[in-house]
């Protein structure tokens, strides 16, 4: 990670590559627009990972209110730079932002990843009978499922 740069500043995203990784490879995004991916950013608060060559190679975001709930999300790192612990830097990052805040709670969504998180504190809900949603897009279009 120490070649890698974390920037908070919204102005370094490139949301060029950011909007054709969450809406053509994600999976819990593929086909979301340009226009709706941006708006997301815009109304979060993002996070970019840089090689040293300035590229940008990792996104997320969170979505608080910035008093009592942290929302990780769009966690998302470039193919080309996976298995290099990326992922967790985002993740610690998510949990120290709500640390600098003072926010307790800290929440995430994954298929796959839930090792990546645990190196960051993660875990399954505890009450997870509390929960509950509304979720009106269709299935995601998973191998197996």
């Amino acid at each position: 990670m120490s070649d890698y740069r974390l920037s908070e500043d919204a102005s370094d995203l490139d949301m060029e590559r950011v909007a054709g990784w969450i809406g053509t490879d994600a999976y819990w995004a593929k086909g979301r627009s340009r226009e709706v991916i941006e708006r997301s950013f815009e109304n979060s608060v993002p996070v970019g990972l840089y090689a040293p060559d300035g590229r940008q190679v990792a996104v997320a975001r969170i979505v608080s209110d910035r008093a009592t709930f942290v929302w990780l999300c769009d966690v998302y790192v470039d193919r080309a730079h996976r298995g290099r612990g990326l992922g967790t830097v985002l993740a610690n990052w998510s949990v120290e932002w709500a640390g600098r805040h003072g926010i307790k709670r800290v929440i995430l969504a994954t298929l796959d990843a839930h090792g990546v998180y645990a190196k960051a504190g993660f875990a399954p809900i505890g009450h997870p009978e509390r929960w509950m949603e509304i979720d009106t897009r269709p299935p995601f279009d998973l191998p197996g499922g």
